[in-house]
């Protein structure tokens, strides 16, 4: 909400203060609201739009009806048990109208299987405890009961061929999660496509991306990895740059029916 006033009230060129003016407030408050610091009603986001002279009435409806004071989700139970940044990224795909992810190492954090993900846990950058892998795990399947279950909003994933074959857990481990993967598969809100060594050099082939619908186009929003954490992004170019690299991801990836058969041959290889 306040990236989305933020960057209307940049496209007409106005201050904090002018803004504040509005209703009569100081400054700060709208820092405040920017920030994702303070709540503003439906109503004061529709009178902003109207100030800045917004004309999309769709996307003013959208803002309008994200607005109020923020609901706890099931996320909040492990603050300060797990990073923030993996907390965020249960609140983007909750409050999602879809979800597409491309995937270079390994398959989707959602589509992960409970011993495979605990094998990625216990091979994480900075050493984890027992505890903490725990914690982490119980707290990816719960992400993964929230966007796999049947009649959630729709859920694309493109994988790489590399996050097929990597044996994290061994070969056991490995081989149950390529049938957790073709079981999920066969859910009518999920389409699973891989891309094959085969297929050559694509645009973004270096980068895992999320990349979460809103309400309205103008409300997406891209995440992907870094080493501090994950980024956000939602600016008008990065989201018609990542439309178009998950655009030719998924022309280069093999059919629905393909990518499973690919899957099943791969497990029995391993």
């Amino acid at each position: 909400m306040g990236i989305e006033l933020r960057k209307m009230r940049d496209s007409v060129g106005q201050t904090t203060a002018q803004a504040a003016a509005v209703f009569n407030l100081d400054r700060t408050k709208i820092t405040q609201v920017e920030k994702g610091h303070y709540p503003i009603t439906a109503e004061r986001v529709r009178v902003l739009a109207e100030a800045f002279g917004e004309a999309d009435a769709e996307y003013v409806a959208a803002l309008a009806s994200m607005a109020g004071e923020r609901h706890k989700g099931w996320w909040d139970e492990y603050r300060g048990f797990v990073p923030q940044g993996f907390l965020d990224i249960c609140e983007l795909e909750y409050y999602s109208m879809g979800m597409q992810s491309y995937q270079i190492c390994h398959p989707p954090g959602p589509m992960q299987s409970e011993r495979y993900c605990r094998a990625i846990f216990q091979h994480a950058q900075s050493p984890l405890t027992p505890r903490v892998i725990e914690t982490r795990v119980e707290q990816r399947l719960r992400r993964s009961q929230t966007l796999m279950t049947e009649g959630a909003h729709p859920y694309t994933a493109i994988v790489y061929e590399a996050a097929l074959r990597a044996q994290f857990g061994g070969r056991d481990v490995t081989r149950e999660q390529l049938d957790w993967m073709l079981e999920l598969s066969l859910r009518p809100h999920v389409t699973l496509r891989v891309v094959t060594f085969e297929s050559g050099g694509f645009m973004g082939s270096g980068q895992a991306i999320i990349y979460a619908n809103g309400p309205v186009p103008r409300l997406d929003t891209v995440q992907y990895d870094s080493v501090d954490g994950p980024i956000f992004l939602h600016t008008t170019e990065h989201l018609n740059t990542y439309r178009t690299i998950i655009k030719r991801m998924t022309d280069r990836s093999l059919s629905v029916e393909g990518s499973r058969d690919l899957i099943a041959k791969i497990k029995k290889e391993i």
